[in-house]
């Protein structure tokens, strides 16, 4: 036993039954062989936020192979493996106070497992015990100096690993150096058929056999393969992308354009555009959606009534109001559901959005549709809104964004759609010339205006919006932004809403929304535009990680990186914000 542990367990023996605020003076650096400790952060009292440890090994200790750990995108996955990992030996310890995070199906950057040059490092809290306000010494020893340095070295000395290989399902024991391997090389393949999609002109893909319906409406794993659907391509719609790793996946390709998903109630419609909604992201082996592959832009739209706005051009979709407000730059606290979609629409394409998803279901009809009795009976000058199905050619005319949309109740779209896909009992098939012969149109007649109205409505020439100086430093604001869950974020005195924001997954992803608006505050100066000012956070975290955002914080707690989209989200909807004239 090194001096430095003896002295970590000889304190923390020394401290049973004294005042909680005591173990304060076991901050500090700790050697137990190939195992460095840190106890960066010690809780105030039992009741407040876990105490903060990290657990570091050496690379030439942990002997985890280069090949695997080298380039940065397999870095994100071998820690993502890792962190899956941490916690089958954390069970097997039987070691409840020590809580490493655990992730959902997406294999995503995280903070909990960091892999760098020098070495392998585990984030974790720990709940240290005590009985009411009093320590409980010996166990807090057992904990911090013999739990914890074991759990390092069956997690990160390859040595120590199980080389068995792949059992049935694609089961390893964790950890394992076939699973790695594995998980290693699907991210791999996952990123290099993304990467693929663009010069097949594809905005999404669906691998054959993949399981799109989840356990249930509360949960995100795969629904039992004996109780679901497999995904079969439609044939005219059928790809096959041969892989660097001599592995070839095929699907249904989603070529761009406007694509419109049909079908009968409870056929599988929704299900297709929520697989899509997470396709952004890499998936874990046995998800169901590990062949499912979204351009990594793609954005989910929708109604979203009572959301603030702040001077959002929505002036495409509706102008000329009664109230001669301009839509220009338009702001509200409480947005109706036509004004709050067309405002999600144009703060997505702000952010970089090249594809959007859209459900009918979670829509404003007055902003989706006006059917030709309505337009009969109050004719376009005096309609402020212009209808998405007039603009959605447009959209992707003049800015090059493509539209997948499910529509269940409304044949509107057959005439401005390039594929129409009807599903039956979850099967797909591509049924574009009927839809077509159905409203007479042909392929050909897909032009820029076509569908259009209103000639004369604004084109998609918004002007940048320059948050102000201030704009993210009210005068209330003394704490940091911190999630509270996965749907809002505490800012000032401030909440931010992220209910409506369907691709941000969890609770440690809102967390690193949280940090990027920090970060955010230090980039607005009254000069830079909210699109410039997302560019530089995402170049920063391409080049930094996600210690960039936390200024390289010793233990920064767990964080999730998130999309451009989801930080311009969260963003959009504090009701603080404020911007240059």
């Amino acid at each position: 036993m090194s001096s430095r542990q003896s002295n970590l367990a000889s304190t923390l023996h020394t401290l049973d039954g004294r005042s909680y605020g005591n173990l304060k003076q076991i901050r500090g650096r700790y050697t137990f062989g190939p195992v460095t400790v840190f106890i960066d952060r010690v809780q105030a009292d039992p009741f407040a936020s876990p105490s903060k440890v990290r657990v570091r090994v050496d690379r030439a200790d942990a002997k985890v192979p280069l090949e695997l750990t080298t380039e940065r995108a397999d870095r994100i996955a071998a820690a993502d493996y890792l962190l899956r990992a941490g916690n089958e030996v954390l069970a097997k310890l039987d070691q409840r106070a020590l809580i490493l995070g655990r992730p959902g199906q997406e294999i995503l950057e995280r903070t909990n497992i960091l892999i760098d040059d020098a070495g392998l490092e585990a984030r974790l809290l720990v709940n240290l015990p005590a009985r009411g306000r009093r320590i409980l010494g010996h166990q807090a020893a057992d904990i911090l100096t013999r739990d914890l340095p074991e759990f390092a070295e069956r997690l990160f000395l390859f040595d120590r690993w199980s080389d068995a290989p792949a059992g049935r399902g694609g089961n390893t024991p964790a950890p394992s150096a076939h699973g790695l391997a594995d998980h290693v090389q699907l991210h791999r393949d996952q990123l290099e058929l993304r990467s693929r999609l663009g010069e097949a002109g594809l905005i999404g893909f669906i691998g054959n056999g993949a399981i799109l319906p989840r356990k249930s409406g509360d949960s995100d794993l795969p629904m039992t393969s004996s109780d679901a659907v497999a995904f079969t391509s439609p044939p005219e719609l059928e790809h096959t992308v041969d892989l660097s790793s001599g592995h070839s996946v095929t699907g249904m390709g989603i070529p761009r354009g406007v694509t419109v998903i049909v079908g009968g109630g409870y056929h599988g419609k929704s299900t297709i555009l929520r697989a899509l909604e997470r396709g952004v992201y890499p998936h874990i082996a046995g998800d169901g959606r590990e062949w499912v592959i979204s351009d990594p832009t793609a954005t989910s739209i929708r109604a979203e009534d009572g959301r603030a706005v702040t001077g959002d051009d929505i002036s495409a979709f509706i102008n000329n109001l009664p109230s001669g407000t301009d839509t220009r730059s338009f702001s509200t606290t409480n947005a109706s559901g036509s004004t709050s979609q067309a405002a999600n629409l144009v703060e997505a394409i702000e952010a970089g959005a090249r594809t959007l998803l859209i459900d009918e279901d979670t829509s404003a009809t007055n902003f989706m549709i006006r059917d030709e009795r309505m337009r009969a009976l109050i004719p376009a000058e005096r309609e402020p809104i212009t209808p998405f199905v007039d603009r959605v050619r447009p959209l992707l005319t003049e800015q090059g964004v493509s539209t997948v949309l499910v529509a269940g109740g409304s044949s509107a779209f057959f005439e401005v759609a390039d594929h129409v896909i009807a599903l039956d009992a979850y099967v797909p098939r591509e049924v574009t010339n009927q839809a077509h012969d159905l409203v007479g149109v042909t392929a050909t007649d897909l032009s820029p205006d076509s569908g259009s109205d209103s000639p004369a409505a604004p084109a998609f020439t918004a002007a940048p919006r320059v948050p102000t100086a201030k704009a993210l430093r009210p005068s209330s604001k003394t704490k940091t932004a911190r999630a509270k869950g996965s749907d809002r974020i505490q800012f000032g005195r401030e909440f931010i809403d992220l209910i409506a924001i369907a691709q941000l997954i969890d609770t440690q992803q809102a967390a690193g929304v949280a940090e990027a608006l920090e970060y955010l505050a230090e980039i607005f100066d009254g000069r830079t535009s909210l699109t410039e000012a997302l560019a530089e956070i995402e170049d920063m975290l391409d080049a930094e990680g996600l210690d960039g955002i936390t200024g390289h914080r010793d233990h920064p707690g767990h964080l999730t990186r998130p999309r451009r989209q989801e930080i311009a989200a969260a963003l959009n909807r504090y009701r603080g914000l404020n911007l240059e004239r």
